[in-house]
């Protein structure tokens, strides 16, 4: 009888782990072993046992409402964030653009069909809402908007179709034609804005930082609907796409 190949199988182990751990950090509560279970695709016997493996190396925690992420993720989460080139190249083009522009700068990485914030460094006027460092936020909002221009056509026709019925908050459903044609705006002019489509009379302007392989990060400025009217916006596209360039020229 012929031998198991090990290799594979174990690549499929840890491809199962991985999408355990995504299951639980999409969510914003606890869940149950049953629905992680569901989410992942996988047995449930083959779904408790990662989950123990993963608890006893604290990446998952459990209590009576079902498992959550753990706090070892944290020392993973911190490494990142202290040996990134990204973000070392960033740091100082966010404090020199928050002084430059008195707004909000921060750095956002897209990660499959969301963006991540990585980095956020305070303007003259902090934001009344909280940005939490690793919030996982929408592609087809805000500087999320800078980061879906880049996508390739293939890359496009996939997030729209699993982007549905979602919207802006305020403005309901999300046109695809009229989508496509403000993400080709986009790539004209070299950045994107956006109005209270996050937040309630807040504005942003954002541009992906330029990398041959395919942009993934933007830089973005944040503030209220007065410290962006709308005709400061061109001035701020022009800063944000040279502060784009200077993080790209500092990581090559």
């Amino acid at each position: 009888m012929a031998e198991p190949d090990k290799p594979a199988t174990s690549m499929r182990s840890l491809e199962r782990a991985i999408d355990i751990l995504e299951v639980i950090d999409s969510s914003q509560h606890a869940l149950r072993l049953t629905e992680i279970a569901r989410r992942a695709g996988l047995p449930v016997a083959t779904t408790q046992r990662i989950l123990g493996v993963l608890e006893a190396r604290g990446r998952v925690e459990r209590d009576a409402n079902g498992y959550r992420p753990g706090v070892a993720l944290i020392f993973g989460a911190h490494a990142y964030l202290t040996t990134s080139p990204l973000l070392t190249a960033a740091r100082p083009i966010l404090h020199d653009l928050a002084a430059a522009t008195g707004l909000t700068a921060s750095l956002f990485k897209r990660i499959g069909w969301s963006r991540v914030v990585l980095a956020r460094v305070d303007g003259a006027s902090p934001l009344r809402y909280e940005l939490p460092i690793g919030e996982r936020l929408p592609l087809h909002l805000g500087a999320g908007k800078a980061l879906t221009a880049q996508l390739t056509d293939t890359e496009l026709t996939e997030f729209l179709e699993q982007l549905g019925n979602l919207g802006h908050p305020d403005r309901g459903p999300v046109d695809h034609d009229d989508f496509l044609a403000e993400l080709k705006t986009i790539r004209d002019r070299g950045y994107s804005q956006a109005r209270g489509e996050r937040e309630p009379g807040m504005a942003s302007v954002a541009a992906a930082v330029p990398d041959p392989a395919g942009a993934t990060a933007a830089v973005q400025v944040t503030g209220t609907f007065a410290d962006i009217p709308e005709d400061r916006v061109p001035e701020l596209g022009v800063e944000l796409q040279r502060a784009a360039l200077a993080i790209a020229r500092r990581i090559s």
